[in-house]
């Protein structure tokens, strides 16, 4: 049951979500892969929507020009571990939840330890090896992954659920090449609200997700374009052939 002060602090967005739907973000652990833009804009809204658990996952430490779109980091951080100063400012922000600030690098060994009890994974990474990690977990598990990416003034949103919508796998069958990207501070903004929002409907039961399809987002344009996605039977991570092989039921 909501405390009075949680009534009072979710007092706006408990008319969208309801009580119970409140309350289920209170009981989720969501677990956040990364540290940076994406992952600022993402746990920002999630703790401040009153998510009870963040577990945030990353090695790197801030730097000066992490400042341009990492909005929760200040030039005084420089230097020190992301996830830590991260922790800090979410819980100034809401003291209500719990937060984990994991200093370390997502790999295979690690990610289920790293993801502890959460129920939801979102993918706020800037390189592939470790959203195929992510997609990995997400498909042992059996639970939700928010996939999102930016460079420049472009971004993309998709929801995965293992064995009923397109993994990353089946979308990228192919690695996409390492590279250093551009990026402008509000298109982190914008996707990471997205990102945020998919997380807070999946956790609460609210509305229709991005499954089976990938939002595109053109800033300079100020355009936005839904992409359909499709399974691919073949997907080496994923796809029917390799559950046969394994001996488990396709759906």
């Amino acid at each position: 049951m909501l405390s009075a002060l949680e009534l009072n602090q979710y007092s706006r967005q408990i008319p969208v979500l309801g009580e119970e739907g409140q309350e289920k973000l209170r009981k989720a652990c969501v677990f956040v892969a990364g540290a940076g833009g994406l992952s600022t804009a993402v746990c920002g809204y999630l703790a401040a929507a009153g998510v009870g658990c963040l577990r945030i996952a990353d090695p790197d430490t801030v730097d000066i020009s992490n400042l341009n779109r990492q909005i929760f980091y200040q030039a005084c951080d420089d230097g020190k571990a992301k996830a830590a100063v991260l922790r800090k400012r979410l819980l100034s922000l809401n003291p209500l939840i719990q937060i984990h600030a994991l200093v370390t690098k997502l790999n295979d060994s690690n990610a289920n330890e790293l993801a502890g009890d959460a129920s939801l994974l979102v993918d706020a990474l800037d390189d592939f090896p470790g959203r195929y990690v992510l997609n990995r977990l997400a498909l042992r598990r059996g639970i939700p992954l928010i996939h999102g990416a930016v460079r420049e003034f472009y971004g993309q949103v998709t929801t995965i659920v293992p064995h009923k919508t397109p993994c990353l796998s089946c979308i990228w069958n192919n690695m996409p090449s390492a590279a250093v990207t551009p990026i402008l501070g509000a298109t982190c903004g914008v996707i990471g609200s997205i990102q945020a929002t998919e997380a807070i409907k999946v956790l609460a039961g609210k509305g229709v997700n991005l499954l089976n399809r990938m939002f595109v987002w053109d800033g300079l344009r100020v355009e936005a374009d839904i992409f359909q996605l499709e399974r691919n039977p073949a997907c080496p991570s994923c796809g029917s052939e390799r559950r046969e092989r394994e001996g488990q039921d396709v759906c």
